[in-house]
């Protein structure tokens, strides 16, 4: 056992004619009487300078004391490695000054103590501050070229605020007599070393306590199980589905034309009554008396002429006989040079309002003519009952129009031109959504399909509810699976058709379900986890297979005690035995750890 002491400063006033008194600490360890065997040593960083001096001695019989007294304070300046490392070994600190050097202790505290409270740096070594000597009361000469008034002295006050600054203990000695080494410095010297020994001891018997413990037979670590594979979502196309349908104009049953029949602008019904009850109107899916507003009529009957049955030359062809388009002719020329820009905003979703002015600005360079049509264009969105501002449509209230208002035409008769039949009941639907929003119908209605002129069109291998589902889809670009099985279903149907962002849905729902459902549940469950990767896999849905292979192994207590364990294949079992979650080897570690607790006939709380 040892302690360290670093004490740092010069006791000796400077300017001082006397006899030069010994320092403190050899005073304390020639005095001291639980002092034994001094020796002492010089260590000098040039030759004949010494930087401090080392002591070494035993102190309360057989503990090793060492101090090193640094009577200057230049070592911080030309060596702080030696004053950082001494400072930092250092069990206790003493600082040291003479109550008679004032420009010294000025020095001390302007330079060195923020060197040394950084030296510390939080550290709780003790700190004793030492004033040294009687003050001498002179009155100090006022002649600027005289040097007595360095012989001012350094008050108790500015001491105390010193060691209050560093967290020290101050004491005061008049003079190093007996009295003052022994009963004074060195019972506070003292006290702090028993402090140190005590605090080392404890310190030291927490370590072998520690290392006792880890030489314990400890139970086995369990490691945590491989993480699942991460199954990412598919950014929404929904928008831009729709958007491509105008630009290809596939199954447009409208046809907008100007009086004097020079060009067309297709369309399609179901879209533009989804955005605008203007719409509805002129296409009698709702009548003035359903409307009730006068501003919607009076447009759609100022703006707008509708000729059914009547076909024209550059009619589009895309349509099926048994569903002739509807010509509609623009009475506003304005307006109808306007038509492609403002159907190109509807079919993008009807909220980028302010790129609509911006292209009908630049259109029509008239600011009267952009806000007359700008106008009619908000007459379109408006809703009936409600004032429609210009505040309203630059918002991001304006909803987006086909998640919501598409709702209203699924499963519906309203302007269908199709009927799938399917387990003897029939459910309508609109080519246009299907044709935007599944590639697999696109081509199953334009090419040298039955379908392409078919009204009624069979549908085979899904039930009615998942093939609602799926549609629900299609026309509102989400879907709610009441069930694991149902996911899975909807999963194929979505497979089947090649719509890849509902498959991956059907995914994500499956996979959180499964990972929600507790220990116990899925111990009991009749769902088969196997048959669902069996399916998963029959139907491509590689990420899914790969998670649900994942999953039994990392529940493999529970699904190895299951039958429909022996299912999985030769290559199924390898991948699920080597992934398994505990390990074998950890169950191996938890059997042998059992048996050293029971032969040892202790009670293990973990256990």
């Amino acid at each position: 056992r040892s302690v360290s002491i670093v004490a740092f400063g010069n006791e000796r006033d400077r300017f001082s004619e006397d006899n030069p008194q010994p320092s403190l600490i050899w005073s304390y360890l020639g005095r001291s009487a639980l002092i034994s065997q001094i020796d002492s040593s010089l260590s000098a960083s040039h030759v004949g300078n010494p930087v401090f001096t080392e002591y070494q001695a035993c102190v309360f019989g057989n503990v090793r004391l060492v101090v090193h007294d640094c009577p200057v304070w230049d070592i911080f300046d030309s060596d702080w490695y030696t004053s950082r490392s001494l400072i930092g070994g250092a069990d206790i600190i003493v600082i040291k000054y003479s109550v008679n050097d004032k420009t010294l202790f000025q020095e001390l505290k302007d330079s060195y103590v923020p060197m040394i409270k950084k030296a510390l740096h939080h550290s709780s070594v003790p700190v004793i501050i030492s004033a040294i000597g009687a003050r001498k009361n002179g009155v100090p000469c006022t002649c600027p070229l005289c040097t007595s008034d360095r012989r001012s002295c350094v008050t108790t006050s500015e001491g105390v605020q010193l060691a209050k600054e560093l967290g020290a203990t101050y004491l005061e000695l008049h003079t190093l007599n007996d009295f003052y080494i022994q009963k004074y410095f060195g019972g506070v010297l003292e006290y702090f070393m028993i402090q140190s020994l005590n605090q080392k001891s404890s310190e030291k018997m927490k370590k072998r306590k520690k290392t006792q413990k880890c030489h314990r037979v400890q139970p086995p670590q369990l490691e945590q199980p491989e993480k699942m594979p991460i199954l990412k979502g598919e950014a929404s196309h929904y928008d831009a589905d729709l958007h491509n349908l105008l630009c290809c104009c596939q199954c447009a049953d409208v046809a907008f034309y100007p009086e004097d029949l020079s060009t067309v602008v297709e369309a399609h019904k179901v879209i533009l009554c989804s955005v605008s009850h203007l719409f509805m109107l002129l296409f009698e899916v709702k009548s003035p008396a359903d409307i009730r507003d006068a501003s919607i009529v009076q447009t759609a009957q100022s703006l707008f002429a509708v000729e059914n049955g009547a076909t024209s030359p550059s009619a589009p062809h895309s349509v099926p006989p048994c569903v002739p388009p509807v010509r509609v002719v623009v009475k506003d020329s304005v307006f109808c040079s306007c038509l492609p820009d403002i159907l190109h905003f509807i079919y993008s979703g009807a909220f980028q309002w302010e790129r609509l002015e911006e292209d009908i600005k630049k259109k029509l360079k008239d600011p009267e003519k952009t806000e007359n049509v700008l106008e009619k264009v908000k007459c379109i969105l408006k809703t009936p009952g409600k004032l429609n501002t210009v505040k309203d449509c630059r918002s991001h209230q304006i909803k987006r129009l086909y998640n919501t208002s598409l709702r209203l035409f699924f499963n519906t008769p309203v302007l269908a031109d199709v009927i799938f039949k399917i387990q003897g009941a029939t459910v309508p639907a609109h080519r246009a959504v299907l044709v935007a929003r599944c590639e697999v119908m696109a081509a199953m209605f334009n090419g040298n399909y039955l379908e392409a002129n078919s009204i009624l069109v069979p549908v085979y291998g899904v039930s009615k509810d998942t093939f609602l589902s799926f549609l629900e889809y299609l026309y509102t670009d989400s879907c709610c699976p009441a069930s694991i099985l149902q996911a899975m279903s909807l999963l194929i149907c979505a497979e089947m058709y090649q719509v890849m962002r509902l498959q991956h849905i059907c995914e994500l729902y499956i996979i959180t379900q499964l990972q929600s459902m507790p220990s116990r549940e899925l111990a009991s469950t009749s769902l088969s986890i196997v048959s669902l990767l069996k399916r998963a896999k029959f139907h491509n849905s590689d990420c899914l297979s790969t998670w649900l292979l994942h999953f039994i192994a990392t529940n493999y207590l529970i699904f190895s005690q299951k039958p429909e364990f022996q299912d999985l294949s030769a290559e199924e079992r390898r991948f699920v035995e080597m992934h398994r979650w505990p390990s074998n080897l950890y169950l191996k570690q938890l059997a042998d750890y059992r048996n050293y607790i029971h032969s040892q006939k202790c009670h293990c709380a973990v256990m």
